[in-house]
């Protein structure tokens, strides 16, 4: 197994490019996950909106600041994935 990842890494130094596309995969799952998460903000929310509809206007502007700090997320995801793509 040890000879086999001693391969692999002896493969792909000599030829960077696989490194690369196994790295935008990689944050491909940063981008997912991103979503998963702003999905849990929103629907703990409205879950709570329903509980409590005292609370609407607050819950409403911390439901947006976290899910535009979830999307950033997302954003420098995407911006890598692109930076990987085109320049590396």
């Amino acid at each position: 197994m040890l000879s086999l990842f001693s391969n692999l890494v002896n493969v792909l130094a000599s030829d960077p490019t696989g490194m690369v596309y196994i790295g935008i995969g990689l944050m491909s799952f940063a981008l997912g996950a991103s979503g998963i998460g702003e999905g849990y903000v929103c629907g703990k929310t409205v879950e709570t909106m329903g509980r409590n509809p005292e609370m609407y206007s607050k819950l409403r502007t911390s439901m947006i600041l976290g899910c535009a700090l979830t999307e950033t997320t997302a954003i420098y995801g995407l911006l890598m994935c692109i930076l990987m793509l085109f320049v590396g």
